[in-house]
């Protein structure tokens, strides 16, 4: 069965070029394409898709009031990725604070939009690993180290190794490589820690691992690494 997606953009070029992209692939299926955020969200109640892919900045309501509106509906099955052309911190923070399970610049190129769409699909969440690493870089510049944290003494040696790769961009597929482990016993490790520390997804763990201070800022992408981290499994 097809994913089914809407498009909010008020760029009309932008939406049918998306929409262009979507129709290539087997497994996706563009139920809608609206030109404001109010239209998002009405369309978003009335046809339920899977996932609705919201710019930031759209007449009558903007990205981030929609998928408030959105992802707080009783019931709410949607997932909801935001693309903007602004490399802004305080539309990250927003964004995650919503609950959205993307927030991706719209200069990413098409075939990594669609494997963010499948991965919000399936429930995880994702972010542009630029944001990600600059995300860590201002918190673990920002915030104090708490007095104690109970939640990671439950963590194992091995879950802590693999919360800080986690949190520094690493794919799975990395994280196997890096510990000489296996993709699924990554899977594995990173499910736990999850639910450890009671975090929904990958993430929060991001954010969870840099307030408490387990990173330390991070250099920037080079341009050949400017890629949508593996977000294969928790």
């Amino acid at each position: 069965m097809s994913l089914r997606i809407l498009l909010a953009d008020d760029h009309a070029m932008f939406r049918s070029g998306l929409k262009a992209v979507l129709s290539t692939q087997d497994d996706l299926c563009c139920v809608a394409e609206v030109a404001d955020g109010q239209a998002a969200v009405e369309e978003t109640i009335r046809l339920t898709p899977d996932v609705a892919i919201l710019d930031v900045r759209m007449p009558r309501l903007d990205g981030l009031r929609a998928a408030e509106r959105i992802l707080g509906r009783p019931g709410n099955t949607t997932k909801v990725i935001v693309l903007t052309t602004y490399d802004d911190d305080s539309y990250v923070y927003r964004a995650l604070h919503l609950g959205v399970s993307g927030f991706l610049l719209k200069s990413v190129p098409p075939e990594e939009t669609i494997a963010a769409i499948r991965i919000a699909a399936r429930g995880d969440a994702i972010i542009d690993p630029s944001v990600t690493r600059r995300l860590i870089s201002r918190f673990a510049g920002s915030i104090a180290p708490p007095a104690s944290s109970t939640e990671l003494e439950r963590l194992t040696a091995r879950e802590h190794e693999v919360l800080i790769l986690v949190a520094q961009a690493h794919s799975n597929t990395e994280i196997a490589r890096a510990l000489g482990i296996g993709d699924e016993t990554v899977k594995t490790h990173v499910s736990r820690i999850l639910a450890k520390l009671g975090l929904r997804d990958r993430t929060q763990a991001v954010i969870y691992a840099a307030t408490h201070q387990l990173v330390a800022p991070l250099p920037p992408l080079p341009p050949s690494a400017h890629r949508l981290t593996d977000r294969q499994g928790p």
